[in-house]
């Protein structure tokens, strides 16, 4: 027995989940008959899977059987197919192998044969080729002179490789008894007697201006091996007509009306850059074609040479005549006496000093002005201006039509100076401004004499513009604050100083841009916003503290009216500005902000920007310099707006807006029962009583109280500027209007509560008529007190419980649920 247990034991699949360890030993170990016989089932179990295990490999011996007859048949047919291959391989193969191997050898053979006889055939043809040259060169410089054809041949002698020229087989095979010397030595020599001599023949031809005879032997300086020297002699030549031209325009017309009128350097500048542009668009072709494609930037940088003279003399000129360092000086030196008076504070009072008004004080300052004035001419500075705007901007256009012209191919259909004024808008593309025009002397000359001057005189031109404005400021006339007057003049209500200063910032903007320099616009476009939030609102604020602040004279009294009516001009003086400003900025980039946001690229320069400025980034950096100037005066306007209105709100509206609601709630009794009410509307008190009963006459009220005191402010400011106040104004008359509702807490009934609802629904009403829809608003904490009033007991118990949860109700609400509580124990016997 236990011989067998262990067989069967050790015989055990240890992959077999049923028959683990403890189940081979549990026979060994069992201590009763019943263990006994339940390792005897788990033993009986396993033999019965494997006794299937082992049917299973019996039926599949059958099907192995039929497969191994199956491989020695296919055995047999490899067999057969193992001989005939063996065979196919010895006896044909074998000999195609042998004869492609011979053929192969053959052809290669024949290959390098044929190569051999080339490379020979080509070596003697190239070897007479150049003998024919040698012979054609020496006999074309003889007695024919056909230099044209002497060129030709050195032309194609040139083409020959150069070890067939110097090789020993040509220097023994090319010498004649004519031209006994080595075939290099030959060509060279010839090379350079025409050299010389179609230099001496170029310089005769340009002395006596034969345009026909310099252009023949112009084109035959890269036959003969000598370009450098075509294009270096063809510099000088076309230099030389530029200098004459220059000179001739320079010293012509010299008491001409143009040069009186300040213009005659800028012309003279404008027509030295057309002729370089008309001899660099006439002779490129010629020069590409004889010279090869981009050979004409070695002209243009000669030309750019000579440019650097005759630009030069005329900025030097123009800037001693126009004594441009004295004026500067003179600029600089400029104190803005008024600007900083302005600004200074305002001394004490003191018996020595004259009144504000004092003859004597206005007659020094304006000594003071007159000599400041004397000093400088402004019409003068506007002049210089013009013509140094005009002279950048023709450099500016000379300078794009050059870069275009040494960057090949990069703007296609560029092929005059003018045209890129009307370049199409899928031509607009970066160009790379090249160094012979960013390093050359006039290029800093231009920097020295123009740009450095046209940014000190733009920024003293303006702000003396805006500092003159000030000085010559001129209230509208006819403003009052009382509705039966009417006012003569139109809307806005501004001061003469707006429309003179934001008059002289779109005319510095337009000369500014004019000159299409990236310098210069990075440096006047934040020098105006510096002007502007310094010196204009700066200006603006300093008379709103000062000289017009709406103050009372006594406590509980209104600012005087001219005052108020002075600091709200004020105000409109800042909104239109800023209208202004925008309209400018706007113009200037060819697209409105409000578009441009649309259409998703607020932060692309527009088409016109890219024309005017092709270079590098240079548009989406102007773009950017824009919109700083708008944002910036924007920001601090604003912010002066806000202040002036919570001023206006805090000493003129405020004040009055407790009494327009205590007029407009007066005699109005809501504890009045239904019966009293009732007999109120009898004859007998009708006439006592009408007034306190009758439907809306809190409503009607308020709006003749609200009338008075809003109807002259919003005839004065502008429509934005009365939006800002009007929303301060209704958001303190909806708390003052809060703070009357939780006055009647406890005393009234529920005809008194519906009576109240009404009336602070009609007042709303009021307060937003006129399209104000977005201040309606301020009043719902209002209205939701009067909801929660008037609600019905069932209505309420409904939703009570919901109160604590605002997100189960189908009401905003914007009253916590102890205030809303509250607002439920307003109407007495309520809890």
């Amino acid at each position: 027995m236990n011989g067998t247990v262990d067989c069967l034991v050790y015989e055990k699949n240890p992959a077999d989940p049923t028959c683990n360890h403890s189940s081979q030993n549990s026979i060994l170990e069992a201590n009763s008959v019943a263990d006994i016989e339940s390792s005897l089932a788990s033993l009986r179990q396993r033999e019965s899977r494997n006794q299937g295990h082992l049917d299973e490999y019996v039926a599949l011996q059958k099907a192995w059987t039929r497969d191994l007859a199956r491989l020695d048949l296919l055995r047999g047919g490899l067999g057969s197919l193992a001989v005939s291959t063996r065979v196919i391989n010895s006896d044909v193969l074998t000999e195609a192998s042998e004869t492609a191997v011979r053929i192969s050898s053959s052809v290669k053979r024949l290959d390098v044969e044929q190569f051999r006889v080339k490379s020979t055939l080509d070596v003697v043809e190239q070897v007479a080729e150049l003998k024919a040259c040698v012979l054609g060169v020496t006999g074309s410089m003889g007695a024919p002179q056909d230099w044209e054809t002497a060129a030709g041949y050195l032309s194609r002698a040139s083409k020959i490789p150069k070890e067939i020229t110097t090789g020993s087989f040509t220097e023994g095979i090319v010498p004649t008894a004519e031209v006994p010397d080595p075939p290099k030595v030959t060509l060279e020599n010839a090379a350079e007697a025409l050299c010389d001599l179609f230099l001496r023949e170029f310089e005769k031809a340009a002395a006596e201006g034969n345009g026909g005879k310099v252009t023949r032997f112009f084109k035959l300086f890269p036959l003969i091996g000598k370009p450098e020297v075509g294009l270096d002699v063809y510099g000088r030549y076309v230099c030389q007509g530029v200098a004459s031209r220059a000179r001739a325009n320079l010293n012509s017309h010299i008491n001409s009306g143009l040069q009186k009128e300040g213009m005659f350097y800028a012309n003279a500048l404008t027509k030295l850059f057309e002729h370089i542009a008309q001899i660099v668009e006439s002779h490129g072709g010629l020069v590409e074609r004889h010279y090869g494609s981009g050979r004409m930037v070695k002209v243009i940088e000669r030309l750019q040479l000579e440019a650097d003279v005759q630009g030069g003399i005329v900025l030097d000129t123009w800037s001693d005549e126009h004594h441009i360092d004295r004026t500067l000086t003179d600029i600089r030196s400029y104190a803005f006496t008024f600007l900083v008076q302005s600004f200074l504070q305002a001394p004490p009072p003191r018996a020595t000093i004259p009144r504000p008004d004092s003859p004597a004080k206005k007659g020094i300052i304006a000594e003071d002005h007159f000599k400041s004035d004397e000093m400088i001419d402004m019409k003068e500075v506007n002049s210089l201006m013009s013509e140094m705007a005009m002279m950048l901007s023709r450099w500016s256009l000379y300078t794009k039509f050059i870069a275009n012209k040494c960057n090949v191919g990069l703007l296609p259909g560029i092929n005059r100076i003018t045209d890129f004024w009307q370049q199409p808008e899928n031509s607009v593309q970066n160009l790379n401004l090249p160094s012979l025009l960013s390093k050359s002397a006039l290029q800093r000359k231009v920097t020295d004499r123009l740009v450095g001057p046209f940014n000190v005189m733009s920024a003293f031109f303006f702000r003396r513009s805006v500092e003159k404005a000030f000085q010559m400021d001129e209230q509208p006339l006819d403003l009052t604050l009382n509705l039966t007057k009417s006012i003569p003049s139109h809307p806005p209500y501004i001061t003469s100083a707006v429309d003179d200063v934001m008059y002289i910032v779109n005319q510095v903007m337009e000369k500014t841009l004019a000159t299409s320099q990236l310098s210069v616009i990075t440096n006047i476009v934040p020098t105006i916003a510096r002007i502007l939030g310094s010196d204009f609102i700066g200006m603006i604020q300093r008379r709103m503290r000062d000289d017009c602040y709406p103050k009372a004279a006594a406590q509980g009294d209104l600012p005087p009216k001219q005052t108020t009516i002075a600091f709200l001009v004020l105000l409109n003086n800042l909104d239109v500005a800023v209208d202004y400003n925008r309209r400018i900025v706007e113009s200037r980039s060819d697209m409105t902000l409000e578009a441009a946001e649309q259409h998703g690229n607020a932060g692309t320069p527009s088409v016109s920007l890219h024309i005017s400025f092709p270079l590098d980034h240079d548009a989406l950096t102007v773009s950017e310099t824009l919109k700083s100037l708008k944002s910036s005066f924007d920001a601090k306007a604003f912010e002066l707006i806000g202040d002036g209105i919570y001023v206006v709100f805090k000493n003129i509206m405020k004040p009055r807006l407790r009494l327009v609601l205590a007029e407009a709630f007066r005699h109005i009794d809501y504890q009045m029962t239904q019966e009293e009410l009732d007999q109120a509307r009898t004859p007998a008190e009708a006439e006592t009583r009408e007034d306190q009963v009758s439907e809306g006459v809190v409503q009607e009220n308020f709006r003749q109280s609200w009338e008075v005191l809003t109807k002259p402010i919003a005839r004065l400011l502008t429509e934005r500027n009365f939006a800002k106040l009007i929303s301060l104004v209704v958001s303190y008359l909806a708390e003052v209007l809060e703070k009357r509702i939780w006055s009647y807490y406890g005393r009234l009934d529920n005809l008194g509560a519906v009576r109240l609802e009404r009336d602070v629904a009609g007042i709303a009403s009021v307060a937003v008529r006129g399209g104000r829809y977005g201040l309606r608003e301020a009043f719902t904490r209002c209205t939701q007190i009067c909801i929660v009033m008037n609600m019905e007991d069932d209505e309420w118990e409904a939703v009570k419980d919901t109160l604590s949860n605002t997100q189960d109700s189908d009401i905003d609400w914007q009253l916590d649920q102890d205030t809303r509580f509250r607002a439920r124990a307003v109407v007495k016997n309520r809890v």
